[in-house]
């Protein structure tokens, strides 16, 4: 059976590149634009793992973040940031709400699979 993957992204190009890049290693792809969105999205996908920005309108990654770990049928999902963001502090409260790792882009496809392989094992 195909994994899930649920993306949160508010750029439409990251979006178009995940969905790709997930697709063609054979995973399922479910797309949300921002936090708000993935939430709702969420309540209906089951992903396997989420794969979620930062910098969003109407709901950033951290509130995101925080909005899935809150439910309890959430919490043992895996959340991997992709974002521009290098920053310690940034990492440290994204580890805090909940985030199983962290990736910067412009990512790496390959290394994102694994990654996502990896959390997913």
């Amino acid at each position: 059976m195909k994994k899930r993957v649920l993306t949160v992204d508010d750029s439409r190009t990251i979006r178009n590149m995940l969905l790709v890049t997930l697709n063609n290693a054979g995973f399922e792809t479910i797309q949300a634009e921002d936090g708000v969105e993935g939430l709702e999205v969420l309540e209906t996908s089951q992903p396997d793992v989420i794969v979620t920005d930062i910098n969003m309108p109407r709901l950033d990654g951290f509130g995101f973040i925080e909005g899935v770990r809150r439910n309890e049928k959430y919490r043992a999902i895996p959340i991997l940031v992709l974002t521009t963001e290098s920053d310690a502090e940034k990492k440290n409260r994204a580890r805090q709400a909940g985030a199983t790792g962290w990736i910067v882009k412009p990512f790496d496809p390959a290394k994102l699979i694994d990654a996502i392989e990896r959390v997913t094992a």
